[in-house]
């Protein structure tokens, strides 16, 4: 696969994670608990119908005799999962994602202390110059109340898992240093699946007892399979491709898309500064990538590099 198709794919990937908030906001009954439960629940099913067809019956023994990382993992992906769906029932949307918006500064210095891993300059810049537009959108909106200040809080584990997940998954796709090792270690989709059931699994006790309606049922199973189930598989493949930095800094398009969605599908209507800070977002982000391809254009032209040095390099 190549960068530019990586990239591509990341901003679909962002595209349909970004549908959770509007989607919530449509529901009759569920609440709280019992929505990231039918959510993960259904995220379980998706995955395990989706791996099996990949993997076959080799799935589930492979599963039994999980490595650290696949379990580890599988926690980071169930603590995204879990307190994700948890603060967005207790706050607006734009909390949430503002809260969110500090992943790619936490995946900046988890990939520099753990991995070693040098970020470009522009990668630095655009990470500061997003992080300012996202402050810049909702710095006049966010409500501190208690409730608001509670889900933010709960907010703040989904972009620390996710730093420690995107560097892990880093750490075992690039993490040997060998340009001439071709192992690809653990195969890491089926962590997707073990964060999901834990997530389901852990909420299910908190949920009951349930009370969603079928058309909460619905939506939640639209949410599991095409928020989570479809994108998240994509984002463990293109983390083989795409620096985990790079990951978190594409991944900003979810607030964008998701103040969209909430604008279009729920009446949260942005204002003024929520759509200059968009546009800033925007720019640091196509800013970087417009230099990164012609970096790579003018390495093209020049003797060729392992994969792995780019990588070290933060290409």
């Amino acid at each position: 696969m190549t960068h530019s198709r990586a990239v591509a794919l990341m901003v679909l990937v962002t595209l349909m994670w970004s549908i959770a908030g509007v989607v919530t906001r449509h529901l009759d009954s569920a609440r709280s608990f019992e929505v990231t439960f039918w959510r993960s629940a259904f995220t379980s099913v998706a995955l395990a119908v989706a791996l099996t067809a990949m993997r076959g019956a080799a799935l589930w023994r492979d599963m039994a005799r999980s490595t650290w990382p696949q379990w580890v993992s599988g926690v980071c992906w169930a603590v995204m999962y879990t307190a994700f769906m948890i603060a967005v029932t207790l706050t607006n949307v734009a909390n949430v994602l503002v809260t969110l918006a500090i992943a790619p500064l936490v995946t900046a210095v988890f990939a520099r202390v753990v991995l070693n891993h040098r970020l470009a300059r522009r990668t630095w810049l655009a990470i500061a110059v997003a992080g300012v537009g996202i402050a810049w959108m909702f710095v006049h909106e966010m409500q501190l109340e208690s409730g608001a200040l509670l889900g933010m809080g709960v907010a703040l584990a989904v972009p620390i898992a996710g730093a420690v997940n995107w560097t892990l998954l880093q750490h075992v796709s690039h993490g040997t240093g060998d340009p001439d090792d071709n192992s690809d270690g653990p195969d890491m989709l089926p962590a997707v699946l073990i964060g999901a059931l834990i997530s389901a699994t852990a909420m299910l006790p908190l949920s009951w007892p349930l009370r969603a309606s079928g058309h909460d049922l619905s939506l939640l199973a639209l949410l599991g399979v095409v928020q989570l189930a479809i994108p998240c598989l994509l984002a463990v493949r293109l983390s083989r491709v795409l620096p985990g930095p790079e990951i978190a800094l594409l991944a900003l398009l979810e607030v964008i898309f998701g103040v969209t969605w909430a604008w279009l599908g729920a009446g949260e209507a942005p204002s003024a500064s929520a759509l200059s800070g968009g546009a800033l977002v925007l720019a640091a982000l196509i800013g970087n990538e417009a230099i990164a391809l012609r970096v790579r254009m003018l390495q093209a032209r020049t003797p060729a590099t392992t994969p792995q040095a780019d990588f070290r390099r933060g290409g």
